[in-house]
């Protein structure tokens, strides 16, 4: 090459231009992730955001005598796209991790179901306007009931009487024995109605729908304590996290980041305990806290262990574990062998390794196990644990896309990101040496109690030992206190 053409190429201006403009969007990247990995805590572990920080300013710094020096070369182009592309992809990657913690925050704080108006299918009954009784449970669930109301008079300018009976269930059985014209059917209550009529849907057509989304406010959020408390609760149903399903699971996670333990306490679902919100504080299941809304079971396990909840994270079983399979599957520790109806498995005694089928099976048996309810807490207890463990290792990186996709449609929580960051830092820096134990809330199985919700019928529950409370209450206390 001549070197006349060697200094044009040297001196071309569109390539200086070119290359300062790249330069620009590389510092404009890097600020951005400078400013992400402080504000959100992103890597605040072993002080690598301070050393990435570091690094950061001293490329840029090369980069910038570089360009300087060379300000129209093509191998510089190359350099800077190079780093463009570098600081990009790693822009996109915290640009997914906040928007997944957005969208789970987003949804944090409500809750959305239906109150329907059904006549029976094989009915005269076609339309809202032929309807001019209905019957639903006024006195329980009066606040929805008159915004259905409302809504009616609003949208269909119809305005029936509604008439009393004691529960959803009583007023199904009541129209399907042809007491009734109509009746309503709330969607939070309806798999109780189900848990005595498995099929009463087949049976049912809709008249109308009034869809309703409940804002509520929960937790008590620190993101800098060192100890703290987190719900954990878990359904298995259809539809979106956000709806309103009974808490087949209930756990609370008590967390101490300086002395490293976990305390993970499980409540039975059957639990007989005075239900907050919604519940009123009278006697009922504890499942039954969650069809008044997360809140309503986060206030009741509050006034049950008296303890603040700080904040709460809710799963969908069927999805969440799910997850496991992109993490290469779980091993936990088997303390009983048992065959489970879910799939047929055989689970031995000792270390057994969980995919997403197996492990599904594994938290929802109950009636192959020696404690039944008890011991399914606890084998719920071991996945949870493990999967988090998993979530929180280097190794969930691999799938890291298809984890936040998964983790997005099973999961609702009002942890921050912040927060989230800083349980994953503490993992990290104790090499994963977290001390996890359990404890299961225990009592006494009952068949006479009645239950709140579900009045007139006949309900296995567990009345509460309470040495066994006052034993789960004083363990929680030593692990928040650093004992």
């Amino acid at each position: 090459m001549s070197r006349s053409r060697r200094n044009r190429i040297e001196t071309n201006p569109i390539l200086k231009i070119i290359n300062w403009i790249l330069w620009g969007l590389v510092v404009l990247l890097t600020a951005y992730l400078v400013y992400s990995l402080f504000r959100y805590g992103i890597l605040a572990v072993y002080n690598l955001n301070w050393i990435l920080t570091l690094v950061s300013f001293v490329v840029l710094g090369i980069l910038l005598w570089v360009l300087l020096r060379f300000p129209a070369r093509v191998w510089v182009t190359f350099i800077l796209v190079l780093g463009l592309a570098v600081t990009g992809v790693a822009s996109i990657g915290v640009r997914q991790l906040v928007g997944f913690s957005s969208r789970l925050n987003n949804q944090a704080n409500y809750t959305e179901y239906e109150l329907t108006v059904y006549a029976l299918e094989n009915s005269n009954i076609k339309d809202i306007s032929q309807v001019e009784k209905i019957l639903a449970p006024m006195e329980t669930d009066k606040e929805n009931l008159t915004k259905l109301q409302e809504d009616l008079a609003t949208t269909k300018q119809v305005s029936p009487s509604f008439e009393s009976s004691s529960s959803y269930v009583d007023a199904y059985r009541q129209l399907k024995e042809g007491q009734a014209q109509a009746i309503v059917v709330n969607s939070i209550f309806a798999d109780t109605i189900q848990s005595e009529f498995p099929n009463f849907m087949d049976s049912l057509t809709a008249l109308h729908t009034y869809k309703v989304r409940r804002k509520f406010e929960t937790g008590r959020q620190d993101p800098n304590a060192q100890a703290f408390t987190i719900y954990v609760s878990g359904i298995d149903t259809y539809g979106p996290i956000t709806s309103v399903s009974r808490s087949d699971v209930n756990i609370l996670m008590t967390v101490n980041r300086e002395s490293q333990k976990i305390l993970l306490t499980t409540t039975p679902r059957d639990a007989y305990v005075p239900i907050a919100d919604g519940g009123n504080n009278q006697q009922d299941k504890l499942t039954h806290a969650g069809i008044y809304g997360v809140d309503a079971s986060i206030h009741t396990l509050e006034n049950l262990y008296e303890i603040p909840i700080h904040y709460y994270v809710r799963l969908n079983f069927t999805s969440f574990l799910k997850l496991i399979d992109l993490v290469g599957g779980v091993d936990v520790e088997n303390e009983q062998a048992f065959t489970s109806l879910h799939g047929n498995y055989e689970f031995p005694v000792g270390t057994v390794h969980l995919d997403s089928e197996k492990a599904l099976a594994f938290v929802r048996e109950r009636y192959s196990l020696e404690g039944g309810d008890n011991d399914r807490g606890k084998n719920q207890e071991k996945v949870i644990a493990a999967v988090l463990r998993k979530l929180m290792s280097a190794d969930a990186l691999k799938n890291y896309p298809q984890i936040i996709q998964g983790l997005q449609d099973s999961i609702q929580t009002d942890m921050s990101l912040e927060t989230m960051m800083t349980l994953i830092n503490s993992q990290l820096e104790s090499g994963g040496q977290y001390q996890i134990e359990s404890q299961a809330l225990e009592g006494t199985g009952s068949m006479d109690k009645s239950s709140y919700a579900m009045p007139g019928s006949q309900l296995y529950v567990m009345e509460v030992n309470p040495d066994s409370l006052a034993n789960a209450k004083a363990n929680i206390q030593s692990v928040l206190e650093g004992q």
